[in-house]
């Protein structure tokens, strides 16, 4: 027998656990079975209660509501599912990416994700003599920079991006744009997902429309997955995202920075170069360095610049200069006006 035999009631079970969502989420007996059949078990939905009923509600923490058109399963909210064997160092990665996906998930997911964070932490506290639970212990991940909070996504939200974009199909949307200030209800064609900093980015296409747009996940109001399918072009998110404009660019492209550094400036660029082909050289009479590097025309590296205020000095391009000239500027008029 094949270690996923579609006749084989417990493998067919163990499957059927792992579809059960946590309550207060839901599934219908035939909503269940209609997942089994895709995974390649055949049940009748007789079978399919009898099981639940009387053989793993009995084991398992599992609730069972009648909505008066079928009877609905959840697993208790609180539950907390050990299977034997569970592997350590899983259990340390779990541990370590709770921290690290604080700054990168809604509240709303993370909460979602705790029962297996919970798991993994009581797995490794009771294996005080593993080395590998010191290792969790002494490890953390820190953001580079101030962290803000993260964006907060409506739960519902997220979970009908989620899976309009896994199975592939029309998703509509109340959507609040920030430039008009107004909601707006479009269709979307779901290509990809991308969490930058506190937010996280749905990539589609509107309507009839083939050009791609980045819509935030905190600025959907509203979600509804489609039964039509979503328009298929052989979307290659890793060759689309380096031309992706997730900040206001300045220009097109790529330009060559040239600008003067201070030592401790030039002493974290060595470390950690701006990019591939960048060079620093030593100014004469002076323990300043000339900076060069291809970077992004954009409003990131503006910021960067500008970030560093008097440990640098933008020479080119012109048009960079001329940005942080003139927003230094209004930033001086700014500080000299009286405070109230």
């Amino acid at each position: 027998m094949s270690n996923k035999d579609p006749k084989d009631p417990l493998v067919r079970n163990l499957v059927l656990l792992g579809l059960i969502p946590r309550y207060p989420k839901s599934a219908s007996v035939q909503e269940l079975k209609t997942a089994l059949e895709q995974r390649g078990f055949s049940v009748t939905a007789r079978t399919l209660q009898r099981d639940l009923s009387e053989k793993l509600s009995t084991r398992f923490p599992l609730i069972c509501q009648d909505d008066g058109q079928a009877f609905r399963w959840s697993f208790d909210s609180q539950a907390q599912i050990t299977l034997p064997a569970t592997d350590t160092a899983a259990a340390l990665a779990m541990s370590l990416a709770e921290g690290h996906l604080k700054h990168l998930l809604p509240p709303g997911v993370l909460a979602l994700l705790e029962p297996q964070f919970a798991t993994a932490r009581n797995h490794l506290q009771s294996l005080q003599h593993n080395p590998l639970t010191r290792w969790a212990q002494r490890v953390r991940s820190l953001p580079n920079g101030k962290a803000l909070l993260p964006a907060s996504v409506n739960g519902d939200v997220w979970e009908q991006v989620a899976n309009a974009l896994l199975e592939q199909r029309q998703l509509q949307v109340d959507y609040l744009s920030r430039v008009k200030g107004e909601v707006k209800t479009m269709t979307l064609h779901p290509k990809g997902l991308v969490s930058r900093g506190p937010a996280s980015y749905l990539i589609a296409s509107v309507g009839d429309y083939t050009d791609l747009r980045h819509f935030a996940l905190h600025r959907i109001q509203r979600a509804e997955v489609l039964s039509a399918p979503a328009r298929d072009d052989d979307f290659d998110i890793d060759a689309y995202l380096p031309t992706a404009a997730f900040t206001p660019r300045q220009g097109t492209g790529m330009v060559e920075l040239v600008a003067d550094v201070h030592p401790d400036t030039a002493w974290i660029l060595r470390e950690t170069p701006l990019s591939e082909d960048q060079a620093l050289k030593p100014l004469p009479d002076t323990q300043w360095l000339r900076l060069t590097a291809s970077v992004a025309d954009d409003q990131e590296t503006l910021w960067w610049a500008f970030g560093l205020g008097e440990q640098i000095l933008v020479r080119e391009p012109a048009s960079m200069r001329d940005v942080l000239t003139a927003s230094i500027q209004r930033t001086l008029a700014l500080y000299a006006t009286p405070t109230s």
